[in-house]
């Protein structure tokens, strides 16, 4: 499959503009119809895209597909389905009481349409969920898929020309040059996933047309792990979050803080934790490798530099580093600071930063001093010292006693804040996303708003005077 061009490119916005000219407010049934052929490609289409994944990674367990790609899509669908046409419904109510007895109606309005520049590191969910928020919604849709996972954004292309219609949803495949066009294009929303980095030029790009743009960044996600936690069931949940995509998630843990005294057991745990997961590691079909040459040489470098800095490791489970299939072993790091690039950079993969804390407080202090994560983890059951966490740290999303699953509820909007990004989506959020809320004022027959006309007399005082004591 050849790069798109700009003429490509700027060819298929115009048909799907097209299109939504010709029907810019489709019914439920239209909307419904779109969603149900999402259902049934990812259906018929699971195994072979758990197969491309795969095969992209050098090693991508089918498992870990099925739970956090085509679980979450399907669900995501079948929510929609299932509230979608309620979220359509105009939302009317009175007047102010100055203008009664006119109303007032906030009417759903599909944007038009809208863009999706889709990462490597779950590029089934995180292609889908957006999709579903569009075209619940009743945008038409044009992804741009990422030039790192190549057989699964191939086959993905050729899936969606199968089962929609090319003026109703479109995938663009091709280089950084054509994400780079993509994003200048100008859409009636734009949503991108991916690095801080590459999101201030995307925002930069979106501006140029004044796009809106709502951007699912990253960050360096921290656990807390309070002094009322269960320690054992904090590791294991930290672990899972951590390890499962080996590390290759956006909202997984990228550092623990825990208190001082604990550091030695958190150690233990954890290795005993990893060898239950994936016991024999090195053999273990359901450790997922590093995407790409090019990532595991920046994850390495991020774990020498920090040894040479004074740093130690812990290696979880019993494996030895493979370069030739990307296989890099968890594990732990004590004795860092900020000094190093581990403790600056998001790390996205198997190295997990231990930062012991004297008290809560401190720890509380680290993370509001630096940019707001995407996520934050607190395992705590002292109700106080929650609130506490809630109260004075900011994140995109929080899980309390729990990793990752945040993400999966439909009633949260998912999104970052500051350097994690900005708007959100994930069921009725995302049809808030990619609606426009027309406000309408509908005067009645009836009305006395002609009193208030020029000239203004003393009949015209009275009348303000009147609204001035109301207001």
């Amino acid at each position: 499959m050849h790069d798109a061009t700009n003429t490509d490119l700027a060819g298929m916005l115009q048909r799907l503009r097209d299109a939504q000219a010709r029907e810019p407010m489709p019914g439920w049934p239209r909307r419904a119809q779109r969603l149900r052929q999402l259902e049934k490609m990812l259906l018929e289409q699971r195994a072979a895209f758990a197969a491309a994944i795969d095969a992209d990674f050098g090693q991508r367990p089918a498992e870990e597909t099925d739970l956090l790609e085509v679980f979450p899509s399907l669900s995501a669908v079948r929510h929609a389905l299932r509230h979608g046409r309620r979220w359509m419904r105009p939302r009317r109510s009175l007047a102010g009481l100055a203008f009664l007895p006119a109303r007032n109606v906030l009417i759903p309005q599909p944007r038009g349409v809208v863009g999706i520049i889709v990462p490597w590191n779950y590029p089934l969910y995180l292609a889908i969920g957006p999709l579903v928020d569009a075209l619940v919604a009743g945008n038409r849709a044009m992804l741009k898929m990422s030039e790192f996972t190549p057989r699964f954004s191939g086959l993905f292309a050729e899936q969606v020309a199968k089962y929609f219609q090319p003026d109703e949803v479109v995938v663009v495949n091709g280089d950084a040059e054509v994400a780079q066009a993509f994003s200048t294009l100008p859409f009636d929303h734009l949503l991108f996933t991916g690095s801080t980095a590459v999101g201030h030029h995307v925002m930069r790009a979106a501006a140029a047309n004044l796009t809106p743009v709502t951007l699912e960044l990253g960050g360096k996600s921290p656990a807390i792990i309070g002094p009322g936690a269960r320690l054992e069931h904090a590791v294991e949940r930290i672990v899972f979050g951590k390890l499962v995509n080996a590390g290759q998630t956006c909202i997984a843990p990228d550092y623990v803080l825990l208190p001082r005294a604990r550091v030695a057991e958190f150690i233990e745990l954890a290795g005993k934790a990893t060898t239950r997961m994936y016991p024999r590691l090195e053999r273990n079909t359901q450790y997922a490798s590093i995407v790409s040459d090019r990532q595991y040489q920046r994850l390495a470098a991020l774990r020498d530099g920090a040894l040479a800095a004074g740093a130690r490791t812990h290696p979880l489970g019993e494996a030895t580093e493979d370069p030739a299939r990307r296989l890099l072993p968890p594990q732990l790091l004590t004795e860092v600071d900020d000094s190093m690039a581990v403790m600056r950079e998001e790390i996205f993969g198997p190295l997990l930063p231990l930062l012991p804390y004297d008290s809560l407080d401190d720890a509380i202090t680290y993370i509001a001093a630096r940019p707001h994560p995407l996520a934050l983890y607190l395992f705590e059951h002292d109700q106080a010292r929650i609130d506490l966490v809630l109260a004075r740290t900011h994140a995109g999303g929080v899980g309390v006693n729990d990793t990752l699953f945040q993400i999966a509820q439909h009633e949260l909007p998912f999104g970052g804040v500051g350097a994690s990004g900005m708007g959100g989506y994930h069921g009725e959020a995302g049809f808030r996303t990619f609606s426009h809320f027309k406000p309408v004022f509908r005067q009645a027959r009836w009305n006395g708003a002609g009193l208030l006309n020029p000239p203004y007399g003393a009949r015209f005082r009275r009348m303000l005077a009147l609204l001035l004591r109301r207001g």
